[in-house]
């Protein structure tokens, strides 16, 4: 279940993004539950600028069961607080005078029997060792696939300065892959796809 934003994020600019027909896109990337692609939603009204960030947890911390370890209780931990610095992850330039109002990182767990694991990415658990059915067993013992769900709220003196934003994302997450991002602003709303290779976005025409 996605949670609630952050009350007073753009509300307009996010109708758009959850729209019916949006909605249903996006359940179906995040049902597909592709390890190492994540969305990111960017909302950009007068001059605030909303965030809304879904990644499976196999993309920050290694692993996507419930935490159950000291180990991976402080792989989640520090993947909590990191998330919890947007400047750090998406880095912005200096001249729109972003700073952070609000943030929120939640972890949610779905059930297995939410998720069609003919679309699972049938890789090796970085924490646990060989699955030889594809299938990390661990996860149906710990209730299922985690994502972390994270909703920013940034105040940007000149939002009109914001061309380019840098994922350092990728250099935090070493799972971490692609992101798909949408964005909506004065001119309508676009989608992007950023990635390891490719990790800033040029904006120049949002704006």
């Amino acid at each position: 279940m996605r949670s609630p934003l952050i009350s007073a994020l753009a509300v307009s600019s996010f109708a758009l993004l959850l729209s019916p027909a949006f909605a249903e896109d996006q359940h179906r990337e995040l049902g597909a539950h592709v390890h190492g692609h994540g969305t990111l939603n960017i909302a950009i009204e007068d001059k605030r600028v909303a965030l809304e960030l879904e990644v499976a947890g196999m993309d920050v911390v290694g692993f996507e069961h419930a935490a159950s370890t000291p180990e991976q209780k402080a792989a989640v931990d520090k993947a909590k607080g990191l998330l919890e610095k947007p400047l750090d992850v998406f880095a912005l330039p200096a001249a729109a005078g972003c700073s952070a109002a609000e943030t929120k990182v939640l972890i949610e767990t779905e059930a297995h029997g939410d998720q069609d694991h003919d679309d699972h990415d049938h890789d090796k658990d970085a924490k646990g060792g060989d699955d030889h059915d594809g299938h990390d067993h661990g996860d149906k013992a710990e209730g299922g696939h985690s994502h972390f769900h994270a909703t920013y709220a940034l105040d940007c003196t000149s939002p009109a300065e914001l061309t380019t934003i840098t994922f350092n994302y990728f250099k935090l997450f070493a799972g971490a892959k692609e992101l798909t991002v949408n964005v909506v602003g004065a001119k309508g709303q676009s989608s992007y796809e950023v990635s390891r290779d490719r990790p800033t976005l040029d904006l120049a025409g949002v704006m």
